[in-house]
């Protein structure tokens, strides 16, 4: 998957349930591929998709730092980690489920190539759901929705004026 689709999957999965854990599950989320190269700037060998990309890793990491981790923090980046990995397990070459199996995980078959649209309308389509969880709980319902504000609602009640109702009304995020 491209990293546009990482980014989308595990900011709108993580913002439905904390929105302040978005921005580290994003970070999370580009990681099995940034960690390569680290890895590689740092003279180690590593093939794309291979060690950082182990689905029980990232599982086991997450799981561990959600019941140890009172922050949360570090269960967020895991998360993204997560994701990434079991997204690109949709794809053609799939990832490697642990250290100790020889097999490709795949994902519904790895049907679709990297850069497909497929992907695009996987990512889309989970993103729509989010935001459709999110709108329709109870605790976006007049309540602070720290991505989306309602700038008609701010200024019908008097926190905007119509200048700056005006510059933002078409901005969703």
């Amino acid at each position: 998957m491209k990293w546009i689709n990482h980014v989308a999957i595990a900011g709108a999965t993580t913002a439905v349930v904390s929105p302040i854990m978005a921005p580290v599950a994003i970070l999370g989320a580009t990681a099995p591929d940034w960690i390569e190269w680290i890895i590689k700037g740092c003279g180690g060998h590593v093939r794309h998709r291979q060690t950082t990309h182990y689905v029980a890793v990232w599982l086991i990491a997450l799981g561990a730092l959600w019941a140890f981790d009172p922050t949360g923090i570090g269960a967020a980046f895991a998360y993204g980690g997560l994701t990434h990995t079991l997204t690109d397990a949709m794809t053609v070459t799939g990832v490697p489920f642990s250290p100790l199996s020889s097999q490709r995980f795949h994902l519904f078959g790895g049907r679709f190539r990297t850069g497909d649209a497929v992907e695009y309308g996987i990512a889309f389509g989970i993103v729509a759901i989010c935001a459709a969880i999110a709108l329709a709980t109870s605790s976006w319902h007049g309540g602070w929705a720290p991505f989306f504000y309602d700038w008609a609602g701010l200024y019908g009640s008097g926190v905007v004026d119509g200048i700056e109702w005006r510059m933002n009304r078409f901005r969703f995020f």
